[in-house]
């Protein structure tokens, strides 16, 4: 389930930045910019009240000396720290747009002296809900304001889901994060393996239990008796249905629980068809041989 809000984050302002995106059909993003400025609890206070105060609050801002994290509004709706490249509002391009103000300045790369944590594994934690990939779509970061190696294409930027620099965003000159390294911004969050969902063993059902002196007091009873007379129909159903399934006895006998003609019939036929006996063995009553045969057959087992 996508994380909206980060439980570990603090909340900042009233939780209210932007709006729905207007491309929710294409794939998630993320993007990193800096703030220009020191870090520690004063700055992340003082830049994060800034923020605010001229309406450009990124949806985290994030301290990576301390691993501090601030939230400022929900991950499903825009934010907005990233200016328009004419008509696109590139605040509310893609699945989600996940900005992240780090205290930090582009010429230092956050990433060379940074300490991450816990706050910060659950912010890669949340990115990673949406679906969004640990890469870099644009390719090459910044390295100083103006370098042509950032690639601000917009076909890139409507497509492709991962990770971008603001200097990567079409219609934007700022040339934030610097040159950072991506690897240490995955490593320092590795993704760990999700335990498959144990699959609760279900007990298989019981075999049914057939006696044999119940299925004989049943032929004895049943076969002179009106069509459908019953004795034990619950134990002639199962011997019914394994015949049935050999081939031997209609369906339409095969379920009333009556051990009539056609069932003595056919376990007649089961016993010279399938076990291959002759004479009297394979007629007359049914044998205590010849039934546990059917039901190691057909799943049920046999008592006296």
């Amino acid at each position: 389930m996508p994380e909206i809000w980060i439980k570990e984050a603090e909340r900042l302002g009233d939780g209210s930045i932007g709006g729905v995106m207007d491309s929710p059909g294409s794939p998630g993003r993320v993007v990193w910019h800096t703030t220009e400025s020191g870090h520690g609890d004063v700055s992340f206070k003082n830049v994060g009240d800034y923020l605010r105060s001229i309406g450009a609050e990124p949806h985290i801002l994030y301290d990576p000396t301390t691993d501090r994290l601030g939230q400022y509004g929900p991950l499903n709706e825009s934010a907005r720290a990233l200016r328009n490249d004419g008509l696109t509002r590139t605040n509310r391009t893609g699945r989600v747009c996940i900005q992240i103000e780090v205290l930090a300045r582009a010429s230092k790369p956050f990433t060379g002296y940074w300490t991450p944590g816990k706050n910060f594994q659950a912010l890669m934690r949340a990115i990673r809900s949406w679906g969004i990939p640990d890469a870099f779509p644009a390719g090459p970061l910044a390295t100083q304001y103006g370098d042509g190696r950032a690639s601000r294409n917009r076909t890139t930027w409507a497509t492709k889901g991962g990770h971008y620099g603001h200097a990567n965003v079409p219609g934007n000159d700022h040339w934030d994060p610097g040159n950072i390294d991506k690897v240490a911004l995955f490593a320092a969050a590795p993704v760990t393996s999700t335990p498959a969902p144990t699959t609760p063993t279900v007990p298989k059902p019981a075999k049914p239990v057939v006696s044999l002196a119940h299925i004989l007091a049943a032929r004895k009873a049943d076969r002179p008796a009106p069509d459908g007379h019953t004795t034990y129909p619950a134990e002639v159903k199962v011997v019914e249905a394994a015949l049935k399934a050999e081939g031997f006895l209609p369906a339409a006998y095969a379920s009333d629980g009556s051990w009539g003609t056609r069932t003595d019939t056919a376990y007649d036929r089961f016993r010279r068809e399938v076990m291959k006996l002759t004479g009297t063995d394979a007629t007359g009553a049914p044998g205590l041989t010849s039934l546990k045969a059917l039901g190691a057959r057909h799943g049920f087992t046999v008592k006296t």
